[in-house]
């Protein structure tokens, strides 16, 4: 290592791996791979000094974090960040599956298509792109006649039209993503548009600074609008999954939900209190009377429409109740005290007649430290001597399955799970139904009724016992005969199996048997399934890829072994064979 950490040596020739110094390094037992951490970059590299090749490259976003959304499946992750940068992450692996780096300016907003693997995105260098996940390139860009910097997006649910909105233009522009061509300018904003969204019904909803919320029929011929008025500047909005309602985040640190058919406020709520917290060096008050942090600035509804979660510029993230309006609980989203707003009190002993101790510059702290900040932080103060990253939560959004939600911060990308592994969650009990009775069912063969009763008891090992116990036979007889009220449950079931079991056979069969049964009563019941179905999606999606990766691993040795004389088992290896590539190809 050289002494700026630029480069690995191997014999004594230097041989260059990242283009910022590295600060970090580790070496397996081997000694084989090395670990290489550059914090400029954000940047995660495993080298292979042998062979000089790269086992692992992974970097981060290393500039704010401007929006995030989930793809439709739940198992794709996309970022915005003011680096210019869009990332795609697998949710399952926590790695960076691509970048795209076409922006030549921040990026401030990108929303998925709802149908196909399409995603757009907004930038501060004026363009509107959307890019093709599948191929992994950009085949459309958008601009407006003038030169905007636009900062919110949003796509129509048929994927015809984008419609964005920018701090410079009171206007919001809409083209056709088939031919990219510019279709309209909506007028009738008084102030810059500050947030747009699509509900699944077609209609559009903008935010703006002028204090209105406007509702727009893109398609009608007229393009009228409805002005919803408030009393501050709208800092962003939610549309809830069935179209009916609103939510709308104000400077005043009011939200208020609205309804959609009626155009009038159905209930509101308080949130200066709940958001409100932490205080930054150059503070001359306390927490709670500060009004920079006393407002939300990003809101996502649950899936099913219950909850709704919201963040700002403070350190916690706060998940309320739809119907009842109450706090149910409140994330903390970093206790680093090296982030400004994350203490409650300031020890007055810091404070000098230069200004709070923290922000001179005594000489002590050595080169490296100096100027530091960390990765996706606020720039700060170009002007200031020293800047410390300020916490805040810039973008929330919960997943299509209901399980989780995501959080844009200062310290980075925050996932948390709204899951809860309980040990005793019981359904429809009664005196007859324990655990003993369960088993005696079990051996008595009787697996459908012991089914029922495992899931009225809800307890996970004695419902993976009874799983183990039926055979690839009794598999379509149950389905048959099992009641409609216990299909959510068994699919939810079947697909958290399938990640740990290896009986890969047994959990299709049950996946297969229970869509080709039930298909029509899931499909008529829709909202009712939606979670467990992306769930089973999830696992299915998780066993093909295992399958093909498998295959692609194997099939050269597989070649080499079918190929060898054997007589009579030559047709069956010829069918192995087959199998592979079949699993290769998809």
């Amino acid at each position: 290592m050289n002494e700026r950490g630029k480069a690995v040596t191997d014999q004594g020739i230097p041989r260059s791996v990242s283009q910022q110094e590295i600060n970090d390094v580790a070496i397996n037992q081997s000694g084989e791979w090395l670990a290489l951490g550059a914090a400029k970059l954000g940047q995660l590299l495993v080298w292979e000094w042998q062979s000089e090749s790269y086992i692992l490259k992974q970097q981060g976003h290393f500039d704010a974090m401007n929006d995030l959304v989930y793809s439709r499946e739940g198992n794709r992750l996309v970022t915005a960040a003011d680096d210019g940068r869009v990332k795609v992450w697998d949710i399952q692996s926590g790695f960076c599956v691509v970048t795209f780096t076409e922006h030549s300016s921040g990026v401030t907003a990108c929303e998925f298509a709802q149908r196909g693997n399409v995603l757009f995105t907004a930038s501060l260098d004026g363009s509107v792109r959307a890019w093709d996940l599948i191929r992994y390139r950009n085949f459309r860009t958008f601009s407006a006649p003038a030169r905007l910097s636009f900062s919110s997006l949003a796509v129509d649910p048929s994927g015809d039209v984008v419609c964005a909105g920018s701090l410079d233009s009171f206007n919001i522009h809409i083209w056709a993503v088939q031919t990219g061509q510019l279709l309209d300018q909506l007028a009738g904003h008084e102030g810059p548009v500050s947030s747009l969204s699509f509900t699944p019904s077609g209609a559009l909803v903008s935010g703006s600074w002028d204090h209105t919320v406007r509702i727009w029929n893109v398609f009608d011929r007229t393009q009228t609008s409805e002005a919803l008025q408030l009393q501050a500047d709208i800092t962003d909005i939610a549309v809830r999954p069935d179209s009916k309602q609103i939510a709308v985040s104000t400077l005043d640190g009011q939200l208020t939900f609205w309804s959609v058919a009626e155009g009038t406020q159905s209930a509101s709520l308080d949130g200066r209190r709940d958001v409100s917290g932490g205080r930054k060096l150059t503070d001359r008050r306390t927490a709670a009377t500060m009004a920079g942090t006393k407002n939300f600035n990003c809101l996502s509804y649950s899936a099913d429409g219950s909850s709704i979660i919201a963040g700002g510029n403070s350190k916690y993230l706060c998940l309320y109740d739809v119907l009842s309006g109450s706090l149910m609980k409140k994330y903390t989203v970093s206790v680093n005290l090296s982030l400004q707003g994350t203490q409650e009190y300031l020890n007055s002993r810091n404070l000098t007649e230069a200004g709070p101790a923290g922000l001179l510059d005594n000489g002590d702290e050595p080169a490296y430290l100096e100027g530091r900040r960390l990765p996706g932080s606020k720039r700060g103060d170009p002007s200031s001597r020293r800047a410390q990253p300020e916490v805040r939560v810039t973008a929330v959004a919960f997943s299509p399955t209901g399980r989780a939600f995501c959080a844009a911060s200062t310290e980075g990308l925050l996932l948390y799970s709204l899951d809860r592994d309980l040990q005793f969650d019981p359904f429809e009990l009664d005196v007859d139904i324990t655990r003993a009775s369960t088993l005696k069912a079990i051996e008595a063969g009787q697996h459908l009724r012991a089914l029922i009763m495992g899931f009225r008891l809800n307890e996970q090992d004695l419902l993976k016992r009874i799983f183990d116990a039926i055979t690839l036979t009794e598999i379509d007889r149950l389905v048959k005969q099992l009641p409609t009220n216990y299909l959510a449950g068994l699919i939810r079931f079947v697909a958290q199996t399938t990640d740990a079991s290896p009986h890969l056979e047994r959990n299709l069969r049950w996946i297969e048997t229970l869509l080709s049964t039930h298909g029509r009563h899931m499909k008529d019941n829709m909202p009712a399934f939606a979670q467990e179905l992306r769930v089973a999606q999830k696992a299915v999606g998780t066993i093909q890829a295992d399958l093909a990766r498998i295959a692609d691993e194997n099939v050269y040795l597989l070649d080499y072994v079918l190929s060898q004389p054997g007589g009579e088992v030559d047709g069956s290896r010829a069918t192995l064979a087959n199998g592979f590539h079949d699993a290769e190809g998809q």
